[in-house]
């Protein structure tokens, strides 16, 4: 099927952003005026999946078209590791490349900025030295090192600084308008004759909530940012209650910030009609993930996958897609694909005319996993199955999405804190300790734990995920959970063990000096 030519792609995560939020999507309250309007002239997906609960391993998806636990990428290791990206192949291609983000994830200390001709992250809790060059050797080194390992979970803890430091209100300044001002400053430079591709990363709906004033007074009118809880490990440790008064405070709150974030995107909209270049533009809007408040006695996108979380918006532009809703079934990794076939990139062609990169570590285009194919999602037609694709093709005719979530150890270590501050002890089987996987359908979900019960629901009955089906009581739910034995074995097996973590003294007797210095510069060590 020939594609109508297009030049550019703008790719949008509007970052920890719930679906149910968003006019599009049915919300009342008038948050996205501008994503209304785009609404439009785009086709409206329903059922759209992220492979995580957040920022670090969907964004590695969405750079690479693999699952998390094959990228690897994720906060025990939390870098992408000889993984040639989207942007790599792109540029290699001729494509002009960029990427803004205010996220501190997305930075070249965790490689998901690897292949972008241009880059800047407008996080600046933490200075640019310490998110790149020793301390990612050393990261590398201690992950290499078999003994070193769980010095892993130390280091992880310099992103933990971060989150605290933001959770304060310090640094709380949208750099919303900056990434769209520097958007807008690579596409106007741009001299590639093949296009552009522009990835931008907007940050204000991630706690915690300090919207524009215009904005809080609209949606949060008379609510103080600094009087309701901005920290969601408060909540979920139990060591802070949050009543149905301040549950509407923060929601209004977040209102306000996917309000601003929505004016500032409108801002570049029109800005691209403006200059003659939205018809030859593709524009892609999503979610990475995003949040509960409150559902399911949570706070935050940590510790489930309940579909507030992984059940995200997604809008695509596209001159061959129809200004429709689709309902049916779509991973957000297969934006990958997407965005390859939008420029007819090949990456295996890319790599044996350039001689760059391992061939294995490139994900091939395939059009099965191309939103804008007809073969979409007919995975008989695919040239190399992945696991995703082999755990449908071998089942009963039902289509699946796959979702991870190792143990969070910022969270955790976040959560543990708080508990202790407030002298509550977290039992072994408390949810945080554990690692989760879950196949959806449009129908049901199943989730595998491996500290907690599974949880069962059939979406179709029970959307807000009430009560858990257990599948010998329903056939769809144990359909759903044989899709998600067929994903885990193909990923390397279940997990259904608990995971155990060795005393990190053990570890700190093996690091050598060099490492010691860096925990030392980081508080971990006196």
């Amino acid at each position: 099927m020939d594609r109508t030519p297009q030049s550019n792609v703008l790719f949008v995560v509007l970052d920890t952003v719930r679906k149910d939020r968003l006019e599009p999507y049915g919300y009342e309250r008038e948050t996205t005026p501008e994503l209304s309007r785009f609404a439009e002239e785009a086709t409206v997906f329903d059922s759209a999946v992220a492979p995580a609960p957040w920022t670090l391993p969907v964004h590695a998806s969405l750079f690479t078209g693999r699952y998390p636990s094959q990228h690897g990428a994720d906060q025990g290791s939390p870098y992408l590791d000889d993984e040639t990206t989207l942007a790599s192949t792109l540029s290699a291609a001729g494509y002009d490349t960029a990427c803004y983000s205010s996220n501190a994830w997305i930075t070249p200390y965790t490689g998901l900025t690897d292949g972008f001709d241009d880059q800047d992250s407008f996080f600046e809790v933490l200075p640019g030295d310490v998110l790149s060059g020793p301390l990612a050797s050393v990261w590398q080194t201690v992950n290499d090192n078999d003994y070193l390992r769980d010095l892993a979970s130390k280091l992880v803890h310099v992103g933990a600084m971060a989150h605290s430091k933001l959770a304060s209100g310090e640094g709380a300044d949208s750099k919303t308008p900056s990434v769209i001002d520097r958007t807008r400053s690579f596409i106007d430079d741009s001299e590639s004759d093949d296009g552009w591709f522009s990835f931008v990363n907007l940050m204000d709906a991630h706690l915690p909530y300090y919207p524009p004033d215009e904005f809080r007074e609209e949606f949060a009118p008379g609510v103080d940012p600094d009087d309701v809880c901005q920290n969601s490990k408060e909540y979920n440790s139990g060591a802070r209650e949050i009543d149905d008064d301040e549950w509407d405070d923060i929601r209004g709150l977040y209102d306000a910030e996917i309000a601003h974030m929505d004016a500032e995107l409108g801002r570049l909209f029109d800005w691209l009609r403006a200059t003659d270049q939205w018809e030859e533009t593709t524009v892609v809007v999503a979610a990475d993930h995003g949040e509960l408040h409150g559902e399911h006695d949570l706070y935050g996108h940590e510790f489930a996958l309940y579909d507030q979380l992984i059940n995200v918006p997604l809008l695509v532009k596209h001159p061959d897609l129809e200004a429709d809703r689709r309902d049916d079934l779509v991973e957000l990794l297969d934006c990958y694909h997407t965005v390859l076939d939008v420029l007819d990139v090949d990456p295996d062609a890319i790599g044996r005319t350039d001689g760059d990169g391992d061939s294995d570590r490139v994900v091939a285009r395939d059009s099965t996993r191309s939103l804008l194919s007809s073969e979409y999602r007919a995975f008989e037609g695919a040239a190399d199955l992945d696991a995703g694709q082999r755990a449908v093709l071998e089942g009963e005719g039902d289509d699946y999405a796959f979702v991870e979530y190792a143990q969070p150890v910022i969270e955790l270590h976040h959560l543990e804190e708080k508990a202790n501050g407030a002298g509550i002890d977290l039992p072994d089987d408390h949810r945080a300790y554990s690692r989760l996987r879950a196949a959806r359908s449009t129908d049901a979900k199943y989730v595998r734990a491996d500290r907690i019960p599974d949880e069962g629901y059939r979406l179709d009955e029970d959307p807000a995920e009430r009560t858990s089906v257990d599948p010998a009581d329903d056939d769809i739910v144990a359909a759903t959970e044989r899709a998600l034995a067929r994903f885990e074995e193909g990923v390397g097996g279940a997990w259904d063990d608990p995971t155990e973590t060795d005393d990190a003294a053990d570890a700190l007797e093996e690091a050598d000096e060099e490492t010691r210095d860096r925990l030392r510069e980081l508080g971990y060590l006196e």
